[in-house]
């Protein structure tokens, strides 16, 4: 598949983005139409039009459905340029109107506040204060859900559970948990003003600098099931940094001697598509991960390398919040029969997305091909469905999610059952070992 590089790709069905250099215009197109384009942008050089025309020009190069979805393509652009704006952001909204009428939420305009911030994120480097937060859905507080370690909070005793009331002397009521963590996030040696509470307790005000550094997206820890050691692996999202951390995190619990792994993907949205694949190379030894398709039927499928990390028995937890780059590992590692899934049916997201930075720093998401999954299943609106289902309730979500210091204990009701068929999976793997070259060593069927 040559229209496209996987190292360009986003899987992604949040805001999980990442930076692109823009190609330039004269490189996709042909010596006339360059020439048209390169005068139009000279004609537009100080007009908000500029940006408009990048955005056509890119999508008409690189949309996945060539009939823009039975869009005329080449009128919208007539009339993007045709009228006049008396801003950048009204030039921003006529462009959002005009993506809209692809009816793809997945090709979208960023400003370039979203650009930076999501660019940040999916790099997996960031300069903050080393918090994630979560807004409680009953309470309406905005909640620290968990503290990078040696991060400028943790340094100011900043702790999970704390309560997030002012920053800068503004309040949280009325933000989002991203909202406010725009505010805490800065250039790096900058100073910050939080004012906390802790259990309802008298709010402490305390200034933070402002610091670089990555952002953990893998959490671990040993566990145990029926007396036997397991490794917990949690991954929060696909960023740039995800693929080191899952390694570090499979050598580490290898090394202690766990029997086996529970890997949790409960709410993991998505992320970088090449990180889905390094990933899934890391539990699959051999075998296709994942198959592209692109606007002009050329596809490409990628496969494990021989570069396993483990072959040990794994079970993987999966919800209708695991989407994109999850449920590609997901795909991946079920069809091959390396993983029991467990939880609730995926997302259902099968689109792979480019971005591109365009000219006054904002950006645009770009759908550009299909994927399917080894077996080449079409998982769009349709999700994962896992071979061993435990729902949870509303009540029971919501408590848990809150509080992801309850994931992966005796309080995770989805995570008891993906223990419980782990074990399942070892014993029957000791009792019954695979043939060599076979794939028994991930995956029970819920009768076994």
């Amino acid at each position: 598949m040559s229209t496209f590089s996987f190292s360009r790709l986003l899987a992604l069905v949040g805001p999980s983005v990442q930076a692109l250099a823009l190609v330039p215009l004269a490189l996709a197109t042909v010596a006339s139409e360059a020439t048209v384009a390169a005068t139009t942008l000279i004609e537009l050089e100080d007009s908000p039009k500029v940006v408009l025309d990048e955005a056509w020009q890119i999508i008409n190069r690189e949309y996945v459905d060539g009939s823009f979805n039975q869009t005329d393509w080449q009128a919208i652009r007539q009339d993007l340029l045709g009228r006049e704006y008396t801003s950048r952001e009204a030039a921003h909204t006529a462009l959002r109107a005009a993506l809209r009428r692809l009816n793809d939420p997945y090709t979208r305009f960023l400003s370039p506040a979203e650009y930076t911030d999501l660019t940040e994120q999916t790099s997996g480097e960031v300069s903050g204060i080393g918090v994630r937060l979560e807004r409680n859905s009953q309470t309406g507080a905005v909640l620290v859900t968990g503290v990078a370690a040696d991060s400028p909070a943790a340094r100011a005793g900043v702790a999970t559970g704390d309560r997030i009331l002012l920053v800068d002397g503004q309040s949280t009521e009325r933000l989002t948990a991203e909202g406010v963590l725009q505010q805490l996030r800065g250039r790096e040696g900058s100073q910050v003003t939080l004012t906390v509470s802790r259990n309802g307790g008298a709010p402490r005000t305390i200034i933070l600098t402002r610091a670089r550094m990555d952002l953990p997206t893998v959490e671990s820890a040993q566990k145990t099931v029926g007396g036997r050691p397991i490794g917990y692996i949690r991954l929060i999202e696909f960023n740039a940094n995800a693929a080191d951390q899952m390694a570090n995190a499979i050598r580490t619990l290898s090394e202690a001697g766990v029997e086996g792994f529970v890997l949790d993907l409960r709410g993991n949205p998505g992320g970088l598509l090449m990180s889905s694949i390094d990933i899934s190379r890391m539990w699959l030894q051999h075998g296709p991960i994942v198959r592209t398709l692109d606007r002009n039927g050329k596809d490409e499928a990628i496969s494990a390398n021989r570069t396993a990390l483990t072959n040990l028995p794994l079970t993987v937890l999966v919800d209708g919040r695991s989407a994109s780059s999850s449920e590609i590992l997901t795909g991946a590692l079920r069809d091959n029969n390396r993983a029991t899934v467990v939880g609730t049916t995926t997302f259902g997201k099968a689109l792979v997305q480019s971005l591109h930075g365009l000219t006054d720093g904002s950006g645009l998401t770009v759908t550009v091909a299909h994927y399917y999954t080894p077996n080449g299943t079409d998982i769009s609106t349709k999700g994962i469905s896992p071979d061993v289902t435990v729902d949870l309730s509303a009540q029971q979500r919501r408590e848990l999610f809150s509080n992801p210091s309850l994931l992966g204990t005796d309080a995770d009701t989805q995570y008891l059952r993906a223990a419980e068929v782990l074990e399942q999976t070892i014993l029957a793997n000791q009792s019954t070992p695979a043939p060599t070259g076979a794939s028994r060593l991930g995956r029970i069927t819920a009768g076994e």
